[in-house]
């Protein structure tokens, strides 16, 4: 696979940006996972996952798709910094001379790049206010902040995390707390607005106009 790609034009690139500064903000070593099969690029972060799979934790994804100048055929998983590293050398140019074209390879090897949602059979069941999504990924934060001491690391802080975030926001929904802290860390909310929540083969989504959160069903209250 061939992994070349240009970016439709200069605002789709400050979109691109924004997108991945925030989610390196949340993970500071975070990877950024580019599919398109078409004009169509879709860029996968992981906010939240677990070091192994076999791990009980949540594993949340975000997901924003823009388009591209022209079809392409991407399946890529690189450092984020690397994308905005490359945005970075081009808004340094003139706006005449910006092209956003990528020649990207694979350099990245990370649990979460083997979890697949679903692509069809979304269904959408309810719909969740803004305020509560933010109140639950302040909550969360405070929670986990009060709760791991700041000598204790690893498997217990690991464990910790899990059951903070993987908890459901509410019995009906079915929406772990990650996937809250996820949508507002990410900026994905605007103030006010009911954010449409799918689920599909045991996964739920948040779908909100700035982009997508995808997650396992919580299991727990």
């Amino acid at each position: 696979m061939k992994n070349d790609f240009q970016l439709l034009d200069h605002q789709t690139a400050l979109d691109l940006k924004t997108f991945l500064t925030r989610a390196k903000k949340m993970d500071p070593k975070g990877v950024v996972r580019l599919r398109a099969f078409g004009a169509l690029l879709t860029a996968y972060v992981a906010p939240l996952f677990t070091a192994n799979i076999l791990d009980d934790g949540p594993t949340v994804l975000g997901l924003r798709t823009m388009d591209l100048k022209q079809e392409a055929e991407i399946n890529v998983l690189v450092p984020i910094q690397a994308i905005l590293d490359r945005i970075a050398f081009e808004l340094e140019k003139p706006e005449l001379e910006q092209s956003f074209v990528f020649h990207l390879e694979s350099s990245e090897r990370v649990p979460w790049a083997g979890v697949s949602p679903p692509r069809t059979g979304w269904v959408e069941a309810t719909s969740l206010p803004e305020y509560m999504l933010t109140g639950v990924a302040r909550k969360g934060i405070i929670e986990v902040a009060e709760t791991i001491p700041e000598s204790v690391g690893g498997p217990i802080a690991a464990r910790i995390r899990s059951e903070v975030w993987g908890r459901a926001i509410d019995l009906d929904s079915k929406v772990p707390a990650g996937a809250a802290f996820a949508a507002a860390g990410l900026g994905f909310l605007t103030e006010g607005e009911m954010v449409p929540v799918f689920h599909s083969q045991g996964w739920v989504r948040l779908s909100s106009q700035f982009g997508h959160v995808l997650s396992k069903e919580a299991k727990h209250f």
